[in-house]
Order: structure tokens, then C-alpha cells, then sequence
């Protein structure tokens, strides 16, 4: 059984949540820990562990935004991947928020192909508009990205209010 526990703030991150974080996701597309824990606290980030017969299988950080949430890291464990249970958390989270946004690297690589592929298996398009990911260290490059939509209309103009709106809330840009 799949359960996703959302966590009321203020929450200090778990352990477990952190090992994930740091290990899933390379230090130019994470916040330093301090500055995720404080945005938790403040309660504009949003944190769920997500447990599969009571045992931790991952997690997902995410901004409930205008009319949409925006998924900034989904992280399932290592010994949990190939389990079905990434589709599964995305098929829940869809019945809650059936509008979700995300943002995915350009397919440059095998992993990143995989990733897209995951997303498009759910039923998620690709904007075919630029985007950057506006840095998470001070003076550092941005990241060129994909945004991927699910519930979304396609058009350029709602890729627009919706980019603006991730630079604003999420990047403070």
C-alpha cells in the first residue's frame, strides 16, 4: 500500500528526506539544506514522504501555486526505482492537483531521455518554449530546463504566466 503524508510546518526535514535530496539531485538543481527547512517553515514549500507498507520510499517538494502546483524535486529511494511506484505517487498527487508543472533537463542525456519519457507515459507535454532555471546558489548560471505540464493549456501564453509565476514564487526572480 502507497501512502503520501503531507507534512505540516514547521517541520524539520528528515533525515532520511535529506540523505535523498543531496544524493538525488546535483548541487547546482538543490537549495543548500538551511534554505529549503527555512522555506518549509515559512510554508511556502510544501513537503510529502511518500511510505509503501509503512516503509520510506521517497519524497516530493512542491509550491501550491495560482491554480497549478509546480513539483520542485520528486525523489523515489534507490531500492524502491522500478517499483511503479513513481507513477503511482503521480497519479495520486493528480487526483488532489490535476493541474502540476515541472521542470525536467533537456534530453542532452540517457537518464534525462528516461525522465521525460516517465512524464510523457503520464500523460505530461513538454512547453516547447525556452526556460531557465534561475540559479539556487548566488551568483551562480542558470540552468537551461524543460518545463513539462500536465492539466495545462499549451499555448505560449499560458507558458509565460506560468514561468513568471515559478520565477516570482519559487526563485524570488
Amino acid at each position: 500500500m502507497l501512502a503520501i503524508k503531507n507534512l505540516i510546518s514547521p517541520v524539520t526535514i528528515p533525515d532520511q528526506v535529506a540523505r535523498l535530496y543531496e544524493e538525488a539531485f546535483p548541487a547546482e538543481e538543490r537549495r543548500m539544506l538551511p534554505a529549503q527547512q527555512m522555506l518549509l517553515n515559512n510554508g511556502a514549500l510544501r513537503l510529502s514522504l511518500l511510505e509503501k507498507e509503512g516503509m520510506y520510499a521517497g519524497f516530493v517538494f512542491y509550491w501550491e501555486l495560482t491554480d497549478f502546483i509546480f513539483i520542485e524535486h520528486f525523489a523515489i529511494s534507490p531500492e524502491q526505482r522500478g517499483s511503479g511506484i513513481g507513477s503511482a505517487v503521480m497519479q495520486l498527487l493528480e487526483k488532489t492537483y490535476p493541474k502540476i508543472v515541472l521542470e525536467v533537463e533537456p534530453p542532452h542525456s540517457i537518464d534525462a531521455r528516461r525522465r521525460i519519457r516517465f512524464y510523457e507515459g503520464l500523460g505530461f507535454t513538454v512547453y516547447k518554449s525556452s526556460y531557465l532555471q534561475p540559479s539556487y546558489q548566488a551568483g551562480g548560471a542558470p540552468l537551461p530546463m524543460l518545463l513539462m505540464q500536465k492539466g495545462m493549456p499549451p499555448e505560449e501564453h499560458t507558458f509565460t504566466k506560468i514561468s513568471n509565476e515559478i520565477y516570482m514564487e519559487v526563485y524570488g526572480c
